[in-house]
């Protein structure tokens, strides 16, 4: 079953895990010091913040696939969009490693589909399409080096 994901870029990491906590009922499933997630079943949401990007407010949004067959599931209808499509394999980002595409709807918002394959103990780096077809970091880390980072 797929999960629905949004990540929200905040200026106070202590402030909003407060704040959402509440929200939510539930303290982070994983809290880190500049990011912090949450595994809600109810609703159904990976919700995560985190200081990392500079523009506050909503970052992205997406769907997290819980297999290799719901990602490619989730590929095909994205690719069916008829957008432009960035593909990530081994993506390094948020603490995880996972296999994902990147596309945006007409309004400019980046939509992620993924499947993770492991956690990581680090931030790592990523990319995302940017409203003029060339890509942009969605996760702005350099804790990794180029060659471990999702894109290389």
């Amino acid at each position: 079953m797929k999960r629905f994901h949004m990540h929200v870029a905040v200026k106070d990491l202590e402030a909003n895990v407060r704040f959402y906590s509440t929200l939510f009922g539930a303290e982070p499933t994983v809290l880190k010091p500049d990011y912090a997630k949450w595994m809600l079943d109810d609703p159904r949401v990976n919700f995560a913040i985190s200081t990392r990007i500079q523009k506050a407010g909503v970052d992205h949004v997406g769907i997290q696939a819980e297999s290799a067959a719901e990602l490619e599931e989730l590929h095909g209808r994205l690719a069916a969009a008829d957008r432009a499509l960035v593909e990530q394999k081994d993506a390094a980002c948020c603490y995880a490693r996972s296999n994902k595409y990147w596309i945006q709807d007409p309004q400019g918002i980046a939509w992620e589909a993924w499947h993770t394959l492991e956690e990581i103990p680090v931030y790592g780096v990523g990319t995302r399409p940017a409203g003029d077809g060339k890509e942009v970091a969605c996760c702005a880390s350099t804790s990794v080096a180029p060659e471990a980072a999702c894109c290389g």
